[in-house]
């Protein structure tokens, strides 16, 4: 038997091995290109970084640079998210087969020609594979969006189903899944478009420095609205994803479902407004916020419930009190983990965000810009740090984690996130509560927690890739089992879907 063969179909065909690969780029290019900056670049890291790798860094390019570094980052994790979803929502192994060998081609083109383009020299024909890299993705995502078509009668759900469904049998669900990747899609081209104008009337600028502009061009507003919408889209889909994972369903499922489309629909169109009508796209865009963090909550309400339910019926609990059913809840931190993170991005993304939105004007606008800019800088990386944690926890449980390990990962993970952000997030209000002259204490602080917690969290993660990647390497490692589970998951699957295609035509 061929062992590096099957470690290649394993890593390659896989959905744990598509996802370990990702992350595990991902971790890296976090770790390299992270001393970059911050800490980093005062303690002379920096420097000794961009020698060693032989990075050509201009500080006129730097826009350039992390705009290229965000869709680096932005491509794998959409990947990440596309494995998920083609491996828990219903779809021929051929259609699941074809979107994972797209997209696979298509992260890891945009990753390494889009960094050996911006930090390794500018030879433009690297650029021009960066964008061919994003182009695949995106055909990716059309077949993606194909696969998840609602309307096909072999997914409809029988009546007096747990799930959500039409009366005609739709599964809304599906439909959820097939809004984002349609809204995601039409987002891309939101971007896409004004990148068409690079050197005819657009240039390279990051959007935080553009706070105090009162007049913004059309494709200033373009791209604005852009990593806005993505990002957004980004969560409803592993909010969409968690779902699945702890097969939400019942009466908040029939009620989430629906409102969860309506929202997506409702942020995006608002997004795509902002261009013509500024004023009246945030307002939309509000009203589909509202729509969509309703759906995560009850999301979070159906999780928590099961969670207590579950692990008091494993004890043998009948009536529980307060403490009991606390210690019940948080019994398993990769499954607490990811609902304790949406109700948390409330205190610092979802709630900092309305709080700025209604008091722009009166208090934000008054600061000074650079904490403006500061605040809504915070803002999105906050939300995407958060998004990975869950994709993190998600993974290590599908990885099969177990015992002490998988209670050290989780809680490092949570609290490490937490502390940081936290932090953060303070940091970036500061001016709310302190003056200028009596900030550096505070700012200390909460750089010294936030830089802890983020240090935890990297080093819990290489731990835990280092874990993978010598089981990877046994011969007898727990990859070889996995690699033989997914497969009796496609022949099942297969089988299925032959068999309900049939009852259907019948």
């Amino acid at each position: 038997m061929n062992t590096w063969a099957n470690r290649r179909d394993y890593i390659f065909r896989s959905t744990k091995g598509l996802i370990a690969l990702a992350i595990s780029l991902i971790a890296l290019i976090t770790a390299v290109w992270g001393t970059l900056s911050g800490p980093m670049a005062e303690w002379g890291i920096r420097d000794i970084t961009i020698r060693v790798l032989g990075m050509a860094i201009h500080p006129e390019q730097r826009e350039g640079r992390i705009i290229m570094l965000y869709h680096v980052i932005a491509m794998a994790v959409v990947a990440i998210e596309t494995y998920m979803i083609t491996s828990t929502v219903r779809m021929s192994k051929e259609e699941q087969g074809n979107i994972n060998g797209l997209v696979t081609i298509g992260y890891l083109m945009t990753m390494f020609f889009g960094l050996g383009f911006a930090y390794f020299g500018h030879n433009y024909a690297f650029h021009g594979l960066f964008i061919v890299g994003q182009s695949l993705l995106f055909f990716a995502g059309c077949m993606l969006s194909k696969a998840l078509w609602p309307w096909k009668k072999s997914t409809y759900l029988e009546k007096g189903s747990p799930y959500a469904r039409t009366p005609k049998g739709i599964d809304l669900e599906r439909a959820a899944f097939f809004t984002m990747a349609v809204a995601t899609l039409g987002s891309a081209c939101f971007g896409a478009v004004t990148g068409s104008f690079w050197g005819n009337g657009h240039e390279t600028f990051l959007a935080e420095n553009l706070i105090r502009i009162p007049h913004k061009t059309s494709l200033q507003l373009s791209i604005i609205g852009h990593l806005h919408i993505m990002l957004t889209l980004v969560a409803v889909a592993i909010t969409l994803l968690v779902g699945r994972w702890l097969d939400f369903k019942g009466i908040w499922h029939k009620i989430s479902m629906p409102i969860m489309i309506f929202g997506s629909i409702t942020i995006t169109l608002g997004v795509w407004t902002v261009v013509p009508y500024e004023n009246l796209a945030h307002t939309i865009i509000y009203v589909g916020a509202v729509f969509t963090m309703t759906a995560a909550l009850m999301l979070v309400i159906f999780g928590w419930k099961k969670l207590i339910n579950e692990r008091l019926t494993e004890q043998g609990i009948t009536k529980a009190n307060v403490f009991q059913g606390i210690k019940a809840l948080i019994h398993d931190p990769l499954k607490f983990g990811p609902l304790w993170q949406m109700v948390f991005m409330n205190f610092t993304v979802s709630g900092v965000g309305i709080f700025m939105a209604i008091k722009l004007d009166k208090i934000f606008r008054i600061w000074p810009a650079r904490e403006e800019r500061i605040t809504l800088t915070g803002h999105w990386h906050i939300l995407a740090a958060l998004i990975a944690t869950i994709i993190m926890m998600y993974y290590a449980d599908m990885c099969g984690l177990k015992g002490k390990a998988r209670q050290w990962f989780g809680w490092i993970v949570i609290i490490g996130s937490d502390i940081a952000f936290g932090s953060m997030t303070i940091f970036s209000m500061k001016r709310g509560f302190v003056s200028t002259y009596d900030q550096q204490p505070l700012v200390d602080w909460t750089m010294i927690f936030a830089d802890f917690g983020l240090g935890a969290i990297m080093v819990v993660l290489a731990m835990f890739l280092l874990w993978r990647i010598y089981d990877f390497m046994n011969e007898k490692g727990a990859w070889q089992q996995e690699s033989g589970e997914l497969e009796l998951e496609r022949i099942t699957a297969e089988k299925k879907d032959s068999v309900e295609t049939e009852e259907v035509v019948r």
